[in-house]
């Protein structure tokens, strides 16, 4: 684990800027977990106010993404950041873009809830709706947590997590299909549920990239599409070394 330390710099104005962009970012971080957790609780629990209060917010996800975007970029052209800061503003940068779209899968399953509010029968993949929706909420946790701490073993365990999501998506999708073919009259209630389990899959891949930008924020490699086995084999390289 890194501590995060701008006091290096001469300017005091220098630490000031990346400091508020961290914690713009994490203050988004949290918006979008939220958002996120009121989706699931939404589907699960028929709660249609809150699936209105979450496409009502949408706006303000992106707003938030464009206004720290638009720091990042006056640091970069104001500072001319190198090495461990030119880092952090990439990381910052690319991670709330990650955020952004989790904002968008948190508003679809909102919309999707609602389409589904009135139906016959609400028991659909309620389970799997439930174990998914927990873990990927937790991802989204571990990696602003990982960011927050510069920790890479945690950003590494939220990674491992992203197979266990997969999993669970795979397995909820046989289970959509066989309701589907013993109850034909399901199937457009079924469409909804597997967009709204292809939304919690794709935040746990967006979860999953915000955590390669804190090892890529800490040790300045670029883990994008690296499978987990090599990650996790670097990471011990590192670790081995410093011993």
């Amino acid at each position: 684990m890194m501590e995060m330390n701008f006091n290096q710099h001469i300017s005091g104005q220098f630490n000031a800027d990346l400091e508020a962009i961290r914690n713009q970012m994490m203050g988004m971080g949290g918006l979008v977990e939220r958002q996120v957790s009121a989706a699931i609780e939404a589907i699960c629990g028929g709660e249609t106010s809150g699936a209105d209060d979450i496409i009502r917010r949408e706006d303000e996800v992106d707003s938030m993404e464009v206004a720290i975007d638009h720091e990042c970029t006056q640091i970069l052209v104001r500072r001319q950041p190198a090495a461990s800061d030119l880092r952090m503003v990439l990381a910052v940068s690319r991670v709330v873009r990650d955020l952004e779209r989790i904002g968008d899968e948190a508003c679809k399953i909102a919309i999707h809830t609602l389409e589904v509010a009135d139906a016959r029968n609400t028991q659909i993949c309620q389970q799997s709706l439930r174990y998914m929706g927990a873990e990927v909420v937790k991802m989204i946790s571990g990696a602003l947590d990982a960011f927050a701490r510069a920790d890479v073993d945690g950003a590494i365990e939220v990674v491992r997590n992203d197979k266990l999501v997969d999993k669970q998506y795979a397995a909820a999708l046989r289970e959509l299909i066989t309701y589907m073919m013993e109850d034909p009259r399901s199937i457009s209630q079924a469409i909804n549920i597997l967009w709204i389990l292809r939304a919690l899959e794709r935040i746990g891949d967006h979860a999953r990239n915000i955590s390669e930008q804190v090892i890529y924020l800490v040790s300045g490699t670029d883990v994008r599409h690296t499978p987990l086995s090599e990650i996790e084999e670097q990471a011990a390289t590192k670790d081995d070394s410093k011993s």
